[in-house]
């Protein structure tokens, strides 16, 4: 393992005993080449899972006294001990290699990028479709009734087979370094949840590159609550009201 470089992460949970602790486990048996830091910040779940969590000693567990959202609870850890660079992980995540470390070698080696993810696998192996372009009212609308839209949001007919610059970086796993998190002020907590990750995005973008790598890899367990819950929907919506006011004449 080096030691020259440290690494940190932080996963979120809320209610998540069936699939926290095997996203940690994950994260801690495959990243072998630099320290990693772990933080699970618990949004007062009530059914166990901080506890298990803490019980197997692999990561510092931060708990909430209630639910903060994502980018608000992500933030706790914007006053604690970080590395060189900063893994934003959810809880659905697995990884089967030290993509950790690959990610961070390819940062060592560009130095002009400050923010990536990796390609997303559905737990089948194929590809999540997910957004990277800038959000907009068409997009963000229009595209849950038209596949054209949506495709092109997505970019679902595009082969990416080498690091390509995108507008919109997943929260469900990315990379940032962690001097740049502290500059931006890590996410705009305005966001309860939905969409905070692309406004990180493009707050990161005026520091530097930000980019797909499609030569690694995560499985992410989506579940799209908010195609399956009114109230997610509702959540989704406002999130996309807010961004849409927020860069509202900032781009041409």
């Amino acid at each position: 393992m080096s030691a020259d470089i440290t690494v940190s992460a932080s996963i979120v949970t809320y209610n998540d005993i069936s699939r926290a602790p095997i996203t940690v486990d994950s994260v801690v048996k495959n990243t072998k080449k630099y320290p990693l830091k772990l933080y699970v910040i618990d949004n007062a779940s009530t059914d166990g899972t901080a506890e298990a969590i803490e019980k197997s000693g692999q990561a510092v567990v931060i708990k909430n006294d209630k639910n903060l959202g994502f980018g608000a609870a992500h933030n706790v850890v914007l006053s604690q001990e970080l590395g060189k660079y900063h893994f934003i992980i959810n809880p659905d995540i697995t990884l089967d290699s030290d993509v950790i470390s690959d990610m961070v070698d390819y940062f060592e080696n560009n130095p002009e990028v400050v923010m990536a993810m990796p390609k997303i696998l559905n737990t089948d192996g194929s590809e999540q479709k997910l957004p990277k372009e800038r959000p907009t009212f068409k997009r963000l609308f229009l595209g849950r009734l038209s596949y054209k839209i949506r495709s092109e949001y997505v970019w679902a007919d595009k082969q990416i087979e080498n690091p390509t610059e995108i507008d919109f970086c997943t929260g469900c796993f990315f990379c940032i370094r962690t001097d740049i998190f502290k500059k931006v002020c890590g996410f705009d907590e305005r966001y309860f949840m939905y969409l905070e990750d692309a406004d990180l995005a493009l707050k990161a973008k005026s520091k530097g590159g930000v980019v797909m790598l499609p030569q690694f890899s995560v499985t992410h367990a989506w579940e799209r609550e908010s195609s399956k819950s009114l109230k997610y929907l509702i959540i989704h919506i406002i999130s996309c009201f807010k961004f849409l006011f927020k860069w509202r004449g900032k781009f041409k």
